[in-house]
């Protein structure tokens, strides 16, 4: 641990002066009556991988001999067994999730599990703790803890550091053993979704204890009366046992991943432009047909003097020559005739 000291003059009157020292360190420090307490925070390992627990996921309880139940315990999720068929005590436990003993998807659950106990096991580095881990408070890391009489006989406190996604993994080589009215308490966004507790041999929850975390056994499972559990119990090869306890799964958080935008090009569609059909109406033929014009002769003046012959003469003997020109000749003849008496008659005037 590395401790900082800056002191400081301050003037606080003409002939007063206070030296005061900063303190800066890894944890919380409380200065009282000049005496610094300090409580460590034990530090977070770097990059801890998850742990994929499957379609494991999914239950409150897989087991895989039996399933056992006493009183009203109620499952938020599913309940499994397998390669078992023996479940007793539902009802009157209830069953929020389905039921699947025996079949297909129990056993698909158990492969899940064992593969997620294994990456558990796998998982490094591990930081080796006390046995009881009452009193810590602990951030996200692959912490070892060893066999103990108990492993949590009061609090224990998870600090995620502001992180959903922190994940905490918890080794236990023999035993998980916690006390009654023990509980272990999440506090900077710690989930139970990422607590781990991998144990090679079986696991006792205490009477009225709170725990958080899925609990993957390779063998069994108990969960003593009026316990209550955020996670899951998943034990590979025994039994779970329940009594009067409450399971609830933890939801999950999805991790934010910024995935850059898909650039999709989008290509117009290909715009054809049809002319609009010209439409040529061609206009009735109009025929016009002209008035018909009835030419009116007029009537041929005829000169005074002049003897009309009418038409109904035709016929007469004078019809085939002009008779008009014979009349003339007549007149002429007869003016010659009397010309010379004229001529006396005017001379002797």
């Amino acid at each position: 641990m590395i401790v900082s000291v800056r002191l400081k003059n301050i003037l606080l009157g003409s002939n007063q002066k206070v030296w005061l020292a900063a303190l800066s360190v890894s944890g919380s420090a409380v200065l009282t009556g000049g005496i610094v307490a300090f409580t460590p925070l034990v530090a977070a390992a770097a990059s801890v991988p998850s742990v994929d627990l499957g379609t494991a996921g999914s239950y409150s309880v897989l087991a895989g001999s039996t399933v056992t139940n006493t009183g009203s315990s109620t499952l938020q999720g599913d309940l499994g067994l397998s390669p078992g068929t023996a479940v007793t005590g539902f009802p009157p436990g209830l069953i929020s999730g389905a039921t699947n003993v025996g079949n297909a998807n129990a056993e698909q659950a158990q492969v899940d599990t064992t593969t997620a106990y294994t990456q558990a096991v796998d998982a490094s580095p591990s930081t080796t703790q006390p046995a009881d881990l009452t009193g810590l408070t602990l951030s996200p890391g692959v912490y070892s803890v060893p066999a103990g009489a108990t492993n949590l006989t009061g609090t224990l406190t998870l600090n995620g550091q502001g992180n959903p996604d922190a994940v905490f993994i918890f080794q236990m080589p023999s035993t998980l053993i916690t006390s009654s009215a023990s509980d272990i308490v999440l506090e900077n966004d710690a989930n139970a979704c990422n607590i781990f507790w991998q144990v090679t041999s079986s696991a006792t929850l205490g009477t009225n204890s709170s725990f958080q975390g899925t609990i993957l056994a390779l063998t069994s499972i108990t969960a003593d009366t009026g316990a209550s559990i955020t996670g899951r119990l998943l034990a590979r090869n025994g039994a779970v046992t329940l009594d009067s306890n409450t399971i609830a799964n933890p939801v999950c958080l999805a991790t934010t991943t910024t995935t850059p935008p898909t650039t999709t090009t989008t290509t117009p569609p290909t715009k054809t432009t049809t002319p609009p059909t010209t439409t040529t109406t061609t206009p009735p033929t109009k025929t016009t047909t002209p008035p018909t014009t009835t030419t009116t002769t007029p009537p041929t003046a005829t000169p005074a003097g002049t003897t009309v012959v009418p038409a109904s003469h035709t016929g007469e003997p004078w019809s085939g020559w002009p008779w008009w020109l014979g009349v003339g000749i007549m007149g002429s003849a007869g003016l010659l005739l009397l010309r010379p008496r004229l001529t006396r008659a005017h001379q002797i005037r």
